[in-house]
C-alpha cells in the first residue's frame, strides 16, 4: 500500500475570528508548504482551539485572507472540511470514554467514503467493503502508532481504560482515517509528562515527513516545527468567539449534508 500523503500548504494573511463579544485571535500570518508542522502557541484564551476550527473550514474567519489547499476561506469552507480532519480537540472530537477502541475505529470507518464500484460491494457487509475498511483502519493505526496488541483488552479496551497517551493516539488515528490532507490536533501536552509530550510530538511530527501537512496546539514543539503564535486580545478571547461555524452559501461543494455536519460539531463545541 502507498502510505505516501499528500499534504495542503496552508497561507494566512491576518487573519481573525470575531464573535458578539470580541476577538478569538486575531493578526495570525502562515506561511506553509505540504508536510508542515505547525505548531500553535499562546497562553490559554488566545484563540488556539478556534484558530484550528478556522483552518480547517470548521469556524468562519472574520479578518483577513486564507488558502489550504490551494482553497480561499471562508468561501471555500465546505472543500476545506473535505479535505482536512481533526483530532483531540475538547468538545468537537471528542473520545467516548465507555466505547472500546474497536467500536471507536468501526464508527469512524462506517462514516468514509463508499467503496468504488458496485452497489453491492459498497454494501456493509459487502466483501470489497469490508476489506477496504480492514486496510483503513489497519494503516491508520500503523500511522498513529498505536498497537491494539499493546492493550489491556487490545481493541475491547475501553477509552477510560487507556492511558492518555494512548487516547491522543488512538483520537490521531481517527482522524486520519480517510487521508486527510491536514490535521489539527489540540492540546497536545494536555496532561501529559515530559517524555509522553516529547513522544507525542514526534509522531506529528513523522507524520509531516510522509507528506502530511499538521496543524498543532501545545508547548514543547521541536525545533523544527513553524511556531506560530496567538495572543490574547483583551477581550477574554476563549469565551469570545461566536461557536458556530457558518457554511458558505456559494460554494459549489459545500453540500446540505457537510452544513448539517459543521452545525452538528459546532453544537458539540
Amino acid at each position: 500500500m502507498n502510505t505516501t500523503r499528500q499534504g495542503a500548504a496552508v497561507h494566512a494573511g491576518g487573519i481573525g475570528v470575531e464573535g458578539p463579544r470580541g476577538w478569538a485571535f486575531r493578526a495570525v500570518d502562515i506561511a506553509a508548504e505540504p508536510g508542515t508542522l505547525i505548531a500553535v502557541q499562546g497562553p490559554s484564551g488566545s484563540g488556539r482551539t478556534c484558530l484550528l476550527l478556522a483552518l480547517t473550514g470548521r469556524m468562519r474567519i472574520t479578518e483577513g485572507e486564507a488558502t489550504v489547499a490551494g482553497l480561499a476561506l471562508p468561501k471555500r469552507m465546505g472543500s476545506v472540511r473535505s479535505r482536512t480532519a481533526l483530532a483531540h480537540v475538547p468538545g468537537v472530537a471528542d473520545l467516548e470514554p465507555a466505547l472500546t477502541v474497536g467500536e471507536h475505529l468501526k464508527e469512524q470507518a462506517l462514516l468514509g467514503p463508499r467503496v468504488q464500484g458496485s452497489p453491492i460491494a459498497s454494501l456493509p457487509w459487502g466483501k470489497r467493503h469490508k476489506e477496504a475498511t480492514r486496510a483503513r483502519v489497519d494503516a491508520a493505526l500503523a500511522a498513529a502508532r498505536l498497537d491494539p496488541e499493546t492493550l489491556p483488552k487490545g481493541l475491547r479496551t475501553t477509552v477510560r481504560d487507556l492511558e492518555r497517551i494512548e487516547a491522543l493516539r488512538l483520537s490521531v488515528a481517527l482522524g486520519l482515517m480517510h487521508g486527510p490532507r491536514l490535521l489539527a490536533v489540540d492540546d497536545v501536552d494536555l496532561k501529559l509528562a515530559d517524555a509522553e509530550r516529547t513522544e507525542a510530538w514526534q509522531l506529528l511530527r513523522d507524520l509531516t515527513r510522509e507528506g502530511l501537512t499538521v496543524v498543532a496546539a501545545g508547548d514543547g514543539a521541536p525545533e523544527d516545527a513553524l511556531i506560530v503564535r496567538t495572543a490574547r486580545t483583551g477581550t477574554a478571547a476563549a469565551e469570545a468567539a461566536d461557536p458556530t461555524p457558518t457554511p458558505v452559501q456559494d460554494d459549489p461543494d459545500t453540500t446540505e449534508e457537510e452544513a448539517a455536519d459543521a452545525f452538528a460539531e459546532a453544537g458539540r463545541a
